[in-house]
């Protein structure tokens, strides 16, 4: 928790050394990885331990941080002892049944907040849905920190009528006092939602999520609704918070093919990032517009959308972020047929990326390095119907792609798997094809299936080949779903 008290943590600082904020996470994630756990590391994270804000992490952190630096103590990097800054248990609601927790990990509260009579509001487990989720703790089990920020998150005012609302428990509405501000727990929530979407889609695929996401989306406009933030860093957070909370939620519409509530979505970002005078969430908003329009078959607006991106984007000093966007007018570009302006788009972007990582980069691009690079530049390709160099770029894109990153992964061997077909390689596309289906148990994405669908098409006329046959009736079996439509 945030505090006026926060001492920064230099010797954590120190640890990072010459890594950007955002490279440190990465570098926690992956040691997470070997040790079997999962933490949402990002800048965000990483920059709030430094500037003393988390004075002892999780459980989950703690093992990965000694993991890490074996030979070192929490103290070592910097942190309190775990019993100077845990509180005591949140207390139910009278006649309240107990909160189900999968993982009996302790959780404690956050200081009180400032508004009448805090309420500690029951978050029910998520109810089973049919998704291919390989571990429910995925969705369920969340860190201690995050957990703390969760039920502050549904605690109060309007966010409480949103709870009730939407099934996740609580008083009735009338009997829920509202809060005189919103402070860090709200806002900070909002931004745990984000960074919890994004992880679960990079793990899992859109389908079985997008309908989950929506709740603490509502919540967070129900926030914004209050309009109860006394201080204006405050307020900015939130507008900012809930603009991404609208894109990632757009997002997932978009990958399991609901375009229109897509379309809305990243409309809603944009007005907000407009609202609030953010250039940061602006550009990001024109960025999935763009990708959207272009999946969409509205090529011209696909550029156009990029190149608003691009303007927003120019005094961000992020060459990653404007890497991107010049990625998704090269896309567009391709779409139109355009060769020129399209080798155009596509050289500046790399020019561009070639600059390297920066501080002021986004942490929702944390997906986009050099695997996302070469599957963007593929897509290109085939669009321009260069299919043996489009197979070239997403083969590059599926061995560079770290296998934590299921969905991109299972797309990019998609993507592999149409380009060798459509290049005249049935076979190699087949075997690509099969890798696809290994990982369909842990992915529900409606992009891969339409690009699994597509590469099946293509292969239809080489079925006597014994190794497509295979694929095929592989594929047939799975009954996999098709493009759910535009």
């Amino acid at each position: 928790m945030a505090s006026s008290r926060a001492v920064p943590n230099l010797a954590f600082r120190r640890l990072r050394a010459q890594r950007s904020p955002g490279e440190f996470a990465a570098a926690v994630r992956r040691a997470a990885r070997e040790i079997g756990e999962q933490v949402a590391c990002d800048a965000r994270y990483i920059g709030r331990v430094e500037a003393g804000e988390i004075r002892c992490p999780n459980y989950a952190y703690e093992r990965v941080f000694l993991h890490m630096f074996p030979g070192l103590t929490l103290t070592d990097l910097g942190f309190s002892a775990r019993e100077q800054v845990r509180g005591r248990a949140a207390r139910p609601l009278p006649g309240a049944p107990p909160t189900p927790i999968s993982n009996p990990t302790p959780i404690s509260t956050p200081a009180p907040m400032s508004i009448p009579t805090p309420i500690s509001v029951p978050i029910p487990a998520p109810t089973p849905t049919p998704t291919h989720f390989t571990d429910v703790s995925d969705v369920s089990d969340i860190s201690e920190e995050s957990d703390v920020l969760r039920r502050a998150f549904m605690t109060g005012g309007p966010l409480t009528m949103a709870a009730a609302s939407l099934g996740l428990g609580g008083r009735p509405a009338a009997a829920v006092p509202r809060p005189r501000r919103v402070g860090e727990a709200e806002v900070s929530a909002v931004e745990e939602a984000v960074r919890r979407i994004r992880l679960l889609d990079d793990r899992h695929g859109a389908d079985g999520l997008y309908r989950r996401a929506a709740q603490p989306l509502r919540a967070a406009h129900a926030l914004l609704d209050a309009g109860t933030a006394t201080h204006r860093s405050t307020a900015d957070r939130l507008h900012s918070g809930a603009g991404e909370l609208s894109i990632s939620v757009g997002w997932l519409a978009h990958d399991s093919g609901r375009y229109d509530d897509a379309r809305s979505h990243y409309a809603e970002a944009l007005a907000t990032a407009r609202v609030a005078g953010d250039p940061a969430l602006e550009a990001h908003a024109f960025c999935n517009t763009s990708f959207l329009a272009g999946d969409s078959g509205r090529h011209r607006e696909a550029v156009r959308a990029a190149q608003a991106g691009r303007r927003a984007a120019r005094h961000l000093s992020s060459p990653r972020l404007l890497s991107l966007l010049a990625l998704r007018e090269a896309g567009g570009w391709a779409g139109l047929g355009d060769r020129t302006n399209c080798e155009q788009a596509l050289s500046q972007a790399q020019g561009l990326f070639d600059q390297g990582p920066s501080d002021a980069d986004p942490e929702w691009m944390s997906f986009f390095g050099e695997p996302e690079l070469e599957a963007l530049e593929s897509l290109c390709h085939a669009a321009l119907g260069d299919w043996s160099r489009a197979a070239r770029h997403a083969y590059r894109a599926t061995v560079l792609q770290d296998p934590h990153f299921t969905r991109n992964l299972a797309l990019y061997r998609a993507e592999l798997a149409t380009d060798l077909a459509h290049a005249g390689s049935p076979d190699e596309a087949a075997a690509a094809g099969h890798q696809v289906l290994d990982l369909l148990d842990q992915v529900q994405s409606s992009r891969i299936h339409a690009r699994l669908a597509a590469t099946v098409r293509v292969l239809l006329p080489q079925r006597r080949q014994p190794d497509v046959r295979a694929f095929l009736d592989r594929h047939a079996s799975t009954n996999p779903r098709t493009n759910p439509g535009k």
